[in-house]
């Protein structure tokens, strides 16, 4: 025999709550965005800058003793062209020097350009489709 049949055994059950949740998707609110695209036509103004040279080519058919090196006097870069010529001796001589003028022109230009810019719109509906006015 056993205790459960045991005529004094008193059998209690014991019991256990158990909870769920589930969740599902409701639409409550819709929103429509729209977009629109503004042009905008503008003149962009701006500065270009030019720079030139001018060669110059000076004869100095002159008897050196070294070979001279390129200078710069002001905005002018002399570079010395040299030959070596048979003569009783060799002799360095200087046949002419290049001079080399940098000049900067500046000048405004306007171009025509269009800007574009979007713009987006939301409008609110419920449920149901209607809007929703806040």
């Amino acid at each position: 025999m056993s205790e459960t049949d045991k005529p004094d055994t008193l059998v209690i059950p014991i019991v256990e709550e158990e909870a769920k949740v589930a969740k599902r998707q409701v639409v409550s609110d819709r929103i429509i965005v729209k977009t629109t695209v503004n042009t905008e036509e503008r003149v962009l103004k701006e500065m270009l800058s030019q720079e030139t040279v001018e060669v110059e080519r000076i004869p100095v058919n002159r008897v050196v003793d070294v070979v001279p090196q390129l200078r710069t006097e002001g905005d002018v870069t002399i570079v010395p062209v040299f030959e070596e010529r048979l003569v009783v001796e060799k002799q360095l001589f200087l046949v002419e020097e290049v001079r080399i003028r940098r000049t900067t022109s500046v000048e405004s230009v306007e171009v025509p350009v269009t800007l574009r810019k979007e713009l987006a719109t939301v409008e609110r509906l419920d449920g149901s489709g209607e809007p929703i006015t806040e």
